[in-house]
């Protein structure tokens, strides 16, 4: 005759099945820590970039409205709401979230009319930097 002795577990034996260890949990969320550290940046820097392509998007469509305006009216306007009626739905914000879009002065060579100058560009009035480390107010299109 054989005996077998059955190791029996202290306690309840469901109880010790259950749930997960200290050491399991803490290397679970070290992982996502790792993973959030890795993505937070990129994530960061994905906004920064949609913001300059908007900031991009806005001046050319705002410097082609100055333009289209121009040859159709035979004079530069005198201010961004003269070009709300028929050219642009509206005004649209700098990078800023406000409007601080700096005007520049027909060019005097080209005006159209030398007694009345309007607007010949426009660029931000923003005095921050890029992700390219220039200001928004240097670029032109």
């Amino acid at each position: 005759m054989r005996f077998r002795s059955k190791a029996r577990p202290v306690g309840n034996p469901k109880q010790n099945q259950l749930g997960f260890t200290l050491i399991e949990m803490l290397v679970v969320i070290s992982m996502i820590l790792i993973l959030l550290s890795i993505a937070l940046p990129m994530y960061n820097q994905s906004i920064v970039r949609a913001r300059e392509s908007k900031l991009h998007q806005n001046l050319a469509t705002l410097n082609k409205a100055i333009e289209e305006y121009s040859l159709d009216k035979k004079h530069a306007p005198q201010a961004l709401e003269d070009l709300v009626p028929g050219y642009i739905k509206f005004v649209p914000d700098d990078i800023t979230g406000s409007n601080t879009w700096q005007t520049d002065p027909e060019d005097p060579d080209s005006q159209w009319d030398p007694n009345q100058p309007g607007i010949g560009s426009v660029h931000s009035g923003s005095n921050d930097l890029s992700s390219t480390g220039e200001a928004y107010s240097s670029w032109k299109h």
